[in-house]
């Protein structure tokens, strides 16, 4: 029996799976941050305004851009004007919402949602809503 040897991959086959396993490393690290942010985020309110962190889509927002008059406990099981119907830039799983979403009324908001049930909704100034899951939304 001969045996002979296959003619070896050129370099350019061992970039190609380097870059791949890099993409896929980064992928993981996403995953990884956005599980984490999901359990972790938090969000502050001073007198300067509203403050999130620990989120993808963490900001602050000057108390002069938020619609404190309007602001109010929802359950978006049941208020379905307010229902994030499209994800235009954000994070969409089972239990957890953060980004950019479309509403059912038409308007637009930032999502940071893990209780549906448990919502505070805060306008702004700038053509947008806040949406925050809470422990105790009337408070």
């Amino acid at each position: 029996m001969d045996t002979f040897t296959i003619v070896p991959a050129p370099s350019r086959a061992y970039i190609a799976i380097a870059v791949f396993g890099a993409l896929l490393l980064a992928l993981l690290g996403l995953f990884a941050y956005i599980a984490h942010s999901s359990r972790s985020a938090r969000f502050e309110v001073g007198e300067e305004g509203l403050r999130i962190r620990g989120a993808p889509y963490g900001r602050s927002i000057p108390m002069d851009q938020l619609v404190v008059e309007e602001v109010r406990a929802v359950d978006l099981n049941e208020e379905r004007r307010l229902q994030p119907t499209l994800r235009t830039n954000g994070v969409g799983l089972p239990g957890y919402s953060a980004g950019w979403f479309r509403l059912n009324e038409g308007g637009r908001a930032l999502l940071f949602v893990t209780d549906r049930s448990r919502v505070v909704y805060i306008p702004t100034r700038e053509g947008y809503a806040v949406m925050l899951s809470v422990e105790r939304p009337d408070a």
